[in-house]
């Protein structure tokens, strides 16, 4: 007599729905792709796929995934197949005789021939690969002689774009030469095969297998026609986990610069704006930069090429900064003692510091007491690494008032840190061309060590004179707020700011402290 141990399992019948029992059925015929499947049944593969999940949670499948690069038409290369190659329907229109290049479109409209400026430009530069035409001047002569070859070649490209849509396999040569031209791309499918268990045969074999309604709502509907009574309602499973739901976010990087500006805004700061694209005027010339500055040459600044220069109409603010640079006009400064170029101010560059609208500002508003940030973007030629980056962020701040000292601004450098818990700052004397006394301030990072964030100083005379401050004094910083925001978020790479990689930006934490997280 046998023991416990060798009985059989015992098999109960299960109920599946209409489109499970079809699927089952086709698995055991032998269709194991689930795309085949879907084809047969007449619905999408995605549509299946939680039917198959379902039976395989039940014992009766087993699913196999394989990854497979195929390559599909682009957008071009369909359109291609369509109408032909660019190469194809210029030859239909220049071998009729010579004809100049900006005539091909014109030309084409009048016998019909579909054709764009881009794809002329592709089609005379494929045909002249093949040699066949050649050019005198602006003039496209056609070589006849050549003509049997190209057509052959042309119809090997089309066949060989008609296969790939077709799913077909074509020589590696053709697809080098198609993805160079980037007429076709490669996509990534998962191919998934599916396989009946020992449980399911045994099931079919005993007839176990039955279909009807399954029901996993119940509905006012079902209720009132009755049709409860001949269904099978679905059991509930509670131990499977439930799907992680990742409500949406901001990204942190953003929520932390808001987070900058209201803090900024509480303590009595207008937010101020200015162009990315500025005058070397604002740039460099308004902050008594001189024009043979280092940091003005090519290695640290984004020159605009097209246009080269901008305009500005105030001669008198110019002629002021001039004298300033030149001979330090009235400011009590022996200036650089240079010949000041009045073109070299109007160059046009990305902004390397928001210093520049803090310049406008002082410009526009003048003499009076008022407090203003910028919270912008600037731009340097640098090489992007860990704490490094050619684009980024930068918080510039102004108070002026004529009772304005340089405790001010250290006063301000320990509240805004108070406020962003950055902890204890130091401070060291340090050099700017534009302030004096000027100071750098330094934070602790919980990896990076201590980090320069707090650069500001003093505008000096030769600021503010020409700008047409005489009485007030001015108070200015341009704070690395990237670095600030890697020390909030603690993190270690200053690409990880602008990262839009979704698990990165799910585990961020928010920038917020958690008083001010509802």
């Amino acid at each position: 007599m046998s023991g416990k141990g060798d009985a059989a399992p015992i098999l109960k019948p299960i109920w599946v729905s209409d489109r499970q029992k079809r699927l089952l059925d086709l698995i055991l015929e032998g269709v194991n792709n689930l795309d085949e499947i879907s084809g047969v049944i007449g619905t999408r593969r995605e549509d299946l796929m939680r039917d198959v999940e379902e039976l395989r949670a039940k014992g009766l499948l087993r699913i196999e995934k394989k990854t497979k690069f195929l390559y599909v038409l682009t957008d071009e290369g369909r359109r291609y197949v369509t109408i032909g190659l660019p190469e194809e329907r210029v030859l239909e229109i220049v071998i009729r005789g010579p004809i100049k290049r900006q005539q091909i479109l014109e030309k084409g409209k009048e016998l019909g021939v579909d054709l764009t400026k881009h794809e002329a430009g592709i089609g005379v530069n494929q045909l002249a690969r093949m040699k066949a035409l050649k050019f005198e001047g602006d003039v496209i002569l056609p070589l006849q002689e050549k003509y049997s070859e190209a057509l052959t070649t042309i119809r090997s490209l089309r066949e060989a774009l008609v296969n790939i849509d077709k799913g077909k396999p074509i020589e590696e040569e053709m697809l080098k030469q198609l993805k160079r031209r980037k007429l076709i791309e490669v996509r990534q499918r998962v191919l998934i095969t599916i396989e009946p268990t020992a449980k399911l045969r045994e099931l079919y074999s005993r007839g176990l297998v039955s279909t009807g309604l399954v029901i996993t709502k119940l509905t006012p509907e079902i209720i009132e026609s009755g049709g409860w009574k001949k269904a099978v309602f679905k059991e509930y499973d509670l131990s499977v986990e439930p799907p992680t739901i990742f409500p949406g976010k901001r990204h942190p990087y953003l929520e932390f610069l808001d987070w900058v500006r209201e803090i900024l805004v509480s303590m009595g700061f207008e937010e101020m704006k200015g162009p990315h694209v500025e005058l070397e005027l604002w740039n460099f010339d308004a902050l008594f930069q001189a024009q043979d500055h280092p940091a003005r040459e090519i290695h640290d600044t984004y020159f605009v090429k097209n246009p080269r220069e901008g305009v500005f109409d105030d001669k008198a603010l110019l002629e002021r900064i001039g004298r300033t640079h030149e001979d330090g006009w009235v400011t009590g400064s022996r200036g650089w003692g240079y010949r000041w170029d009045p073109r070299r101010a109007l160059r046009l560059v990305l902004r390397t510091q928001t210093t520049a609208v803090s310049m406008r500002t002082i410009y526009g508003r003048g003499e009076g007491e008022y407090m203003c940030f910028s919270l912008d973007r600037v731009f340097r030629p640098e090489n992007l690494d860990a704490k490094h980056s050619m684009e980024f962020y930068q918080l510039e701040g102004i108070i002026v008032g004529k009772n304005v000292t340089f405790k001010h601004l250290l006063g301000f450098f320990n509240e805004i840190a108070r406020r962003l818990g950055l902890g204890k700052v130091k401070v060291k004397p340090a050099y700017f061309p534009f302030t004096e006394p000027s100071v750098e301030g330094f934070i602790k990072h919980p990896r990076l060590g201590w980090i320069e964030v707090f650069p500001g100083g003093m505008f000096r005379p030769e600021v503010t004179r020409p700008l047409g401050i005489k009485e007030a004094n001015v108070a200015a910083w341009g704070i690395g707020i990237d670095r600030i925001a890697m020390s909030v978020l603690g993190i270690d790479d200053i690409r990880l700011l602008f990262s839009q990689d979704i698990d990165f930006l799910r585990k961020a934490p928010r920038p917020l402290p958690a008083r001010m997280v509802r």
